[in-house]
């Protein structure tokens, strides 16, 4: 490869980062707008709901956009998710169940991150599937729906794979309000 190769990949790339930048910033307005204060207080009494009849932790984490530094390295909203999962300690769950939903509004991104315990029963192709169900609410800008198909179907595996015992008091180990960034 010679230097007009490389020459024209780096032109290349530039316009794609920086389309991506212009395109985060100029929708976080309308982004942090898509989920305003009463939808973030009925997704946080729906995962409430949903805790009180499995084991498992259920955090959910939208981006208005995301930092720069993800941008300007086209980094992927799964491994932002992977990142925010650490962050939030999602992972630090007593049984390792707890699941991390993810949704980058500027790109109708959305991510499941599930903890080992519950990896070990779910697939990384069921996920897949309850993303795809999920993804035309999103696309309608039917946030608020979507995150409640999403927190629905992650409930059902956990009461699948991790239920309550009825005698087992609730242990709430992760908040359960939505973070918006």
């Amino acid at each position: 490869m010679g230097p007009e190769s490389a020459t024209a990949t780096s032109i290349t790339v530039l316009p794609a980062a920086l389309w991506r930048l212009v395109r985060h910033r100029w929708c976080e307005p309308q982004a942090r707008r898509a989920l305003p204060g009463e939808t973030l207080e009925r997704l946080a009494a729906q995962v409430a709901a949903s805790e009180r009849q499995h084991m498992g932790q259920i955090r959910i984490v939208a981006e208005a956009s995301l930092p720069w530094g993800y941008l300007r390295r086209h980094a992927s909203a799964r491994e932002r998710a992977i990142m925010l999962f650490s962050k939030y300690r999602v992972w630090d769950t007593e049984h390792n169940n707890g699941v991390l939903i993810y949704l980058l509004l500027p790109e109708h991104a959305i991510e499941i991150v599930a903890d080992r315990g519950l990896a070990r029963h779910v697939a990384p192709d069921e996920w897949r599937d309850v993303i795809a169900l999920m993804a035309p609410r999103f696309r309608q800008l039917e946030y608020e729906e979507g995150l409640v198909q999403a927190i629905e179907a992650v409930s059902s595996r956990l009461v699948r794979h991790f239920p309550r015992p009825p005698e087992t008091p609730g242990h709430n180990e992760l908040p359960d309000a939505p973070v918006i960034r």
